[in-house]
């Protein structure tokens, strides 16, 4: 039987979950509500570049994004951020809607697939 390994599980969620070299990330969000969208986008990419090196993989391996914004109108300014982060020619399946978030001060959060 496969191993399956969890990143940092609690009763709720795992950070990551990695099976048969697929990393599947969390939802992740903004530690800093403070920052506006482009903030707490940078601060969310940094926290999926740390997850997916813990797993031994990077954003270029990526598959699959999905991403939920608070505001719909904020979607250009995220995917100012979002573009840049990406290796060129390397952008995933991706999915972005307007969400109501768990905490009114989260702009965006974004959860991500990647092989190894």
């Amino acid at each position: 039987m496969s191993k399956i390994i969890r990143t940092e599980p609690n009763a709720i969620l795992s950070k990551a979950v990695e099976y048969h070299g697929f990393v599947y990330v969390q939802g992740c969000t903004a530690k800093d509500t403070s920052k506006d969208v482009k903030g707490q986008t940078k601060e969310i990419l940094d926290q999926i570049d740390a997850i997916l090196e813990t797993h031994g993989t990077d954003k270029t391996r990526l598959l699959q994004a999905q991403i939920w914004v608070k505001d719909i109108r904020d979607r250009d300014a995220m995917n100012e951020i979002w573009t840049a982060w990406l290796p060129k020619g390397g952008a995933p399946a991706r999915a972005c809607v307007e969400a109501n978030m768990a905490d009114a001060r989260l702009l965006v959060e974004i959860m991500v697939t990647a092989c190894k």
